[in-house]
């Protein structure tokens, strides 16, 4: 099946200015990334490319076409220069309070390709600014990439997402993750551990990661199970979100806080190992028992298939495991880092 990219013109392919028209050459500039990113996508990808543009009252005295169509077709053509051009241009000329059928975020202009089952439109994507092509999206059963960054969505629609969801259930614990590796660091950690919560926000917030981890374990028992399986289930939710592997860069290591030193390499290399040399000297921080912490990274390294080598040094035993679990994140995000321009495994074996 078909599947197209909706793209938006103004404030998605060439800046807006403040009155919303552009209307003289003076007033052009390109979205930065824009155009090297839309030949990018439309050499490596299969996407048709829909221009869908609302022209509040082009036409008229507001508007006149004089105006436009100078500056929309020397658009057409820079772009063209670069090996962009599009599938099918749709502008609507009507003014919001016209109210019209064929303004976004309404879909009159795009029933064509909803209506027509060669097209695949839940897996095509609405490329825009403003929260009417977010609605404009959902309303024709599309999927949305929000313009801030064009590097990101192009990864984004080359590559795909990397999120994950996993539930564990067994008669010890009850526990769901949900990761976004290229999320923004947003957390809701429940696991009735209240320093382990803190712990693995940072994983989240320094990992640049959504993390969601919501955590039912017998505590009445003690802490083991909830600690074990946690990591267990995070472990795999990280193996299931990097999927292929392909573009990685599959190490990271990291950092110092305060009177401690702690280093985290790591390699998604597909081969789990542990080595761990930190001492601690209480039995417990909050209510985490100190002796779960070898054994967290240990279940972790297994589930994820990755090799840790952890190291840290210091006084406050508080800041060196904080330390640690930082420096954890701040590895996942170099390793996971991902780079379409060179989309290959970072593997001379071919596999990882």
């Amino acid at each position: 099946m078909k599947r197209i990219l909706f793209i938006d013109r103004d404030g998605t392919i060439i800046k807006e200015p403040e009155d919303e028209q552009i209307d003289a050459f003076e007033k052009l500039q390109f979205v930065e990334g824009a155009i090297g990113n839309l030949a990018f996508l439309r050499q490596h990808t299969d996407y048709e490319l829909v221009m869908v543009s609302n022209q509040d009252g082009l036409g008229t005295d507001s508007f006149p076409e004089e105006t436009f169509w100078p500056v929309h077709n020397f658009i057409l053509q820079t772009l063209k220069g670069e090996g962009v051009e599009f599938d099918d241009i749709l502008i609507d000329r009507h003014f919001p309070n016209d109210n019209a059928p064929t303004r976004k975020p309404a879909t009159g202009l795009v029933e064509k390709y909803m209506n027509n089952p060669d097209y695949d439109m839940a897996h095509s994507y609405v490329i825009g600014d403003r929260d009417t092509d977010r609605q404009f999206a959902e309303n024709i059963g599309c999927q949305f990439a929000q313009i801030g960054n064009w590097n990101e969505v192009t990864e984004r629609i080359f590559a795909g997402d990397r999120t994950a969801e996993v539930q564990r259930t067994t008669k010890e614990t009850d526990i769901y993750v949900r990761l976004n590796i290229d999320g923004t660091g947003q957390c809701d950690i429940h696991t009735g551990l209240g320093f382990f919560d803190h712990m693995l926000e940072q994983i989240g917030k320094h990992g640049m990661m959504d993390l969601t981890i919501h955590t039912k374990g017998d505590l009445h028992v003690d802490e083991h199970h909830t600690i074990e399986d946690t990591a267990l289930a995070l472990g795999a939710c990280l193996h299931q979100a990097l999927g292929s592997k392909r573009g990685i860069e599959r190490y990271g290591y990291a950092l110092p806080m305060d009177d401690c030193q702690c280093s985290v390499c790591l390699d998604f290399g597909g081969r789990p190992w542990l080595v761990w040399d930190a001492e601690f000297h209480r039995e417990r921080i909050g209510e985490m028992p100190t002796e779960m912490f070898l054994h967290f990274f240990k279940s972790l390294s297994d589930a994820a298939a990755m090799n840790l080598n952890i190291r840290a040094e210091g006084q406050n035993e508080h800041h060196k495991i904080e330390g640690i679990f930082k420096a954890l994140a701040r590895a996942l995000r170099m390793a996971v880092k991902r780079d379409i321009f060179h989309y290959q495994l970072p593997s001379t074996k071919g596999m990882l």
